[in-house]
């Protein structure tokens, strides 16, 4: 078969590799399409290597058809149609899948469309509602609202009834993410992201939840103003590794500030999260609640070009390598 491989110039190539051999709890998925991440672009820069026993080329999230079934696996059939979230190696025509890493492609949705779930939507739900509790009638503060991730974190956390404020970089960013429903959206150019928090506790809709894949700097301002109780989840440090923190409204407010990833959970918890999806959100999904955001769609042999514009952070949605054609 043949996966992206990334070459002594860290060029992406479509190069010939081996053919998966699958385990017996285990299936083969011919893969149709591939959703790009972040961290795909980190890997790349041999930032973040696949974990053990994963395919050394990029991959987190893909859609397909299961074209071959381990003797243990009871749960999925030949020709399933599935969505996998991967420890790597989704940039391929085919992968081999442990059955608890697979959900069913929501009713409705096209390969495409489902390839931007596993990641991009597991990160989501773990973040806001496993790690920071998120209910009904709250506040999220989701920074980056024109990332992959924030084009789905937002309407998830609108569906389940929760406010939304997110901060981009530019005044025509914000007119373009308009469509995701964020209540707030701060342009952090121009505004100062930590006093309309502050102004937002005074009105009395404190931040409850942030879900913070920047940090930096703005993390130590803003924490004072969360809601008592409220919980941080730092999830990158794109904005910098360093802030200063005050203490005594950690104390007093009884906040958390948690780091999580999800790359570094255990096998067992992933597999809780994707069935916690599967019960949750696809409802949501099928019934158009939720709808994926996709920005582009690109060919796998076009992966450098796909990298670049996460590069260049001009998508708003997922951008998605297609394999092959439904």
């Amino acid at each position: 078969m043949k996966a992206i491989l990334i070459n002594e110039n860290k060029d992406l190539v479509w190069s010939d590799v081996a053919d998966p051999i699958i385990k017996d709890d285990e299936v083969l998925v011919k893969i149709y399409a591939a959703a790009l991440n972040r961290a795909d672009l980190l890997q790349r820069q041999g930032k973040y290597p696949s974990p053990a026993g994963c395919p050394e080329w990029m991959g987190l999230e893909v859609a397909g058809v299961i074209v071959e079934v381990g003797k243990a696996v009871t749960n999925w059939k030949f020709g399933d149609r599935v969505c996998a979230l991967l420890g790597g190696g989704g940039y391929a025509e085919y992968v081999a899948v442990k059955y608890d890493m697979l959900m069913p492609i929501p009713k409705g949705l096209s390969m495409v469309e489902a390839a931007a779930l596993p990641e991009a939507y597991a990160t989501s739900y773990l973040n806001l509602f496993i790690e920071g509790h998120l209910e009904a009638g709250q506040t999220a503060f989701i920074p980056a609202g024109a990332s992959g991730l924030a084009s789905v974190a937002i309407p998830m956390a609108k569906a389940f009834d929760a406010r939304v404020i997110t901060s981009v970089l530019s005044d025509e960013i914000a007119e373009k993410i308009k469509p995701l429903g964020a209540d707030i959206i701060i342009n952090s150019t121009t505004q100062c992201v930590e006093e309309i928090l502050a102004n937002e506790e005074k009105r009395g809709t404190p931040v409850n939840v942030s879900m913070d894949c920047l940090s930096g700097e703005t993390l130590g301002k803003s924490l004072p103003y969360m809601a008592r109780g409220g919980y941080w989840i730092v999830i990158s440090t794109l904005a910098g590794v360093e802030t200063t923190v005050q203490l005594r409204p950690l104390l007093t407010k009884g906040l958390h500030l948690v780091g999580s990833m999800l790359r570094n959970r255990t096998p067992e918890v992933k597999a809780y999260i994707l069935s916690e999806l599967v019960k949750n959100v696809w409802p949501k999904i099928e019934d158009g609640t939720i709808k994926p955001s996709i920005y582009k769609v690109l060919p796998i042999t076009e992966s450098e070009a796909a990298h670049a514009i996460l590069e260049r952070g001009e998508n708003v949605g997922k951008v998605v390598l297609k394999v092959c054609n439904e």
